[in-house]
């Protein structure tokens, strides 16, 4: 368990010990606290308990890898969750964003764009805490205080990121938003022309709000330009 300080909470989770030890020092030189978790069983009894601000989380850890850690970390944190890959192939990108993960990093890590990553997340999972906004149209009830969503009035289970991206469509509802846009205001990088995150993020909300993949009516693909919230589908 922690000392109790103000200081954001990151547990890393990664079998390489010097990687890990170098990664915990390089956070904390910059002033979060840390802990360490060195296999995918660990890791989940660590995160119930300590409930850290971020979890940054390897692909490939003992007993259980890193997708089956963040699917089932994801049954009661809703956290941002950074999975770190030593490859750059798109398949662990896309299953590790499928199993819940915010956002990806590929080794070897680079000293900066962790730092970036880092405070993008816990910048955005602090967004909209400190005042009272709500969105609501017909069923559909979002809250950026409690970062809670509701459908029929009932709780929807939802991440962080995911949470990020209907409140900036909500908060836009009508206008369609380019994936350019959604990854600039969410990550606050340049759009490449193959990130696939959005699209992932956007497959997992319309499931959790009961939105047909086939024929979306409540989050509206417009081709070729990007997405819409239709505020008149609720």
């Amino acid at each position: 368990m922690l000392n109790p300080t103000d200081k954001p909470h990151i547990m890393v989770v990664e079998d390489d010990a010097s990687l890990a030890d170098w990664i915990g020092d390089y956070l904390i030189d910059n002033n979060f606290d840390v802990s360490v978790a060195n296999r995918g069983d660990e890791a989940i009894n660590l995160i119930r308990i300590d409930d850290p601000d971020i979890v940054i989380l390897d692909i490939n850890l003992p007993v259980k890898n890193g997708f089956e850690v963040c699917r089932e970390i994801r049954n009661f944190y809703t956290k941002p969750v950074l999975m770190l890959t030593a490859r750059g192939d798109e398949s662990d990108e896309v299953t590790g964003l499928e199993s819940g993960a915010d956002d990806y990093l590929i080794k070897p890590v680079r000293p900066k764009a962790l730092l970036a990553r880092v405070n993008t997340m816990l910048s955005r999972d602090n967004h909209g805490t400190k005042n009272s906004q709500v969105h609501e149209f017909g069923s559909f009830k979002i809250d950026a205080e409690s970062r809670s969503v509701y459908l029929d009035e009932q709780l929807i289970d939802i991440s962080s990121h995911e949470f990020n991206l209907l409140w900036l469509l909500a908060g836009q509802a009508g206008n369609v938003l380019s994936r350019e846009d959604i990854v600039n205001q969410l990550r606050g990088i340049e759009y490449d022309g193959f990130n696939r995150s959005v699209d992932i993020l956007i497959s997992r909300l319309r499931k959790k709000l009961k939105d047909d993949s086939s024929k979306p009516t409540k989050i509206k693909t417009v081709w070729g330009k990007g997405y819409v919230f239709a505020s008149d589908a609720w």
